[in-house]
């Protein structure tokens, strides 16, 4: 089941949503937690199993921490995290391992592994996450564990953000999980961010989506040029709509229910730099990595090389959390090169006196190129294509592949493009001061506007194929 489903639209959420302001307040945490498990039951019993049985150990993890001192409580943290990241490399990169296992066997023998993996259960990377840093938190005496395992299991398990985030802090909704205040403009604003989250999926991201399926779906060597970059452009802002479109409809959908999630996108295409990309770009992500990685590591007190070594060890893990493959390790890795560049004095200094329209190009320049690792599958291919885009390795088979964008989707892309940048707020800024000025006449019209994004989006969807978010894979 997918936010973005008939079957979720029209009964999943209205019937939960309904249950939960009928049910008295001590209630609704044991209603969410059922809805959640029924929501990621659709995706297979084997996978529910897991995340129960991950739930309940972690749960009894936490209260044991929380009751040790000293050694004891640092040891039994070691254990817990220890079995938490096995379960995941099993889980998430075994088939790889062995597969390069068997690359590194064939160099000086015969021998060969076999080669198996385990189905990947949706959001593992997430709610992975969100286990560690409870049981780091509560380790470090952050926050104290909670005592109940109903609202223990709905931070792990709520549904708005099992499959793919927001990545939530146990401490930022600690207080949330006891009671919540259900106000009819807490419902209002979730509905309308959900809105917005739904049209960016189904009207931007879907659509201009099945150009660059189509443009990377064909072999490098057959791509014009122009193609290439149209095809890069297009996986730019595919998943930038697709990845915030689904951010916006996990934070309206805890918004009903009476959440406040972190935001997790600030027009990271407008940034001027590839540090402050990574503070726009899945900011709770790369949160994350600052405090749960990078700072304890040391962060950059120790100076410019090892500084360097911590940048590059993050996003060396950055890019192998998002996928078992080369692809994104060398994407992370490529981020991982320009942030420590960008930290060099030379660099900095240079940086300071190039205009700002000059500093963005180099960022757009920088993401695009690390999204063709990001989205080839392999890295012959992603090199390939990288090729293509500055006109070399052109196959002699035939005239290379040229697409042509019909006067609407180009249209659609050039309103892609402006809405990636901070235009929105603006507009969204100007029409709350006319709604303030234009009385129940404003009103009528927000709710014209939302109901009719709400009935194009469901003629979308039942007129499409299945469409899974692009993180759910991760």
């Amino acid at each position: 089941m997918v936010f973005s489903s008939l079957i979720f639209i029209s009964a999943f959420l209205p019937a939960t949503v309904a249950l939960y302001v009928m049910l008295p307040s001590r209630w609704r945490n044991a209603l969410l937690v059922s809805a959640s498990l029924v929501f990621y039951a659709w995706s297979g019993l084997r996978a529910l199993l897991l995340v129960v049985a991950l739930v309940a150990l972690n749960f009894a993890l936490g209260r044991m921490i929380d009751a040790k001192e000293g050694a004891a409580r640092r040891r039994l943290l070691v254990l817990a995290l220890s079995v938490n990241i096995a379960v995941f490399v099993v889980v998430k990169y075994s088939g790889f391992l062995l597969e390069n296992a068997n690359a590194v066997l064939a160099l000086v023998s015969d021998l060969q592994v076999p080669v198996w993996s385990i189905p990947l259960p949706l959001g593992i990377s997430f709610f992975t996450f969100h286990i560690i840093s409870y049981l780091v938190d509560v380790h470090r005496r952050s926050v104290t564990s909670q005592p109940s395992p109903i609202s223990f299991a709905l931070y792990i398990v709520n549904f708005p953000q099992l499959i793919a985030g927001p990545i939530i802090r146990y401490r930022q909704i600690a207080d949330q999980l006891g009671t919540r205040a259900v106000r009819f403009a807490d419902i209002d604003a979730g509905v309308v961010r959900f809105t917005v989250g739904l049209v960016k999926k189904l009207l931007i991201a879907d659509p201009i989506g099945a150009i660059a399926d189509q443009i990377f779906g064909v072999p490098p060597g057959q791509l014009g040029v122009d193609t290439a970059w149209l095809g890069v452009v297009c996986y730019a802002l595919q998943i930038y709509f697709d990845f915030s479109g689904y951010s916006d409809m996990a934070i309206g959908l805890a918004r009903m229910f009476g959440f406040r999630f972190p935001e997790n996108f600030d027009y990271p295409y407008a940034a001027t730099s590839m540090r402050e990309f990574w503070r726009r770009w899945h900011m709770t992500l790369s949160a994350w990595f600052r405090d749960y990685v990078y700072i304890p590591l040391g962060g950059n007190r120790d100076g410019g090389w090892a500084t360097t070594r911590n940048l590059w060890i993050v996003f060396f893990l950055a890019g192998a959390w998002h996928g078992a493959s080369w692809t994104f390790i060398v994407w992370g890795l490529w981020q991982g090169l320009f942030l420590s560049l960008e930290r060099l004095k030379p660099v900095e200094a240079m940086f300071a006196r190039l205009p700002g329209l000059v500093r963005h190009a180099y960022v757009v320049l920088v993401v695009l190129i690390g999204w063709v690792f990001f989205r080839a599958p392999d890295l012959p291919n992603a090199l390939g294509y990288l090729g293509r885009m500055v006109g070399l390795g052109v196959d002699d088979s035939g005239l290379p592949l040229i697409v042509r964008v019909s006067t609407p989707m180009a249209m659609l892309l050039a309103a892609a493009a402006v809405m990636s940048l901070p235009l929105w707020p603006r507009l969204r800024g100007a029409f709350m001061q006319w709604q303030e000025r234009g009385g129940a006449v404003a009103d009528t019209a927000r709710a014209a506007v939302i109901g009719c994004a709400v009935l194009l989006a469901l003629g979308v969807m039942g007129g499409q194929d299945y469409s899974p978010f692009i993180y759910f894979r991760f």
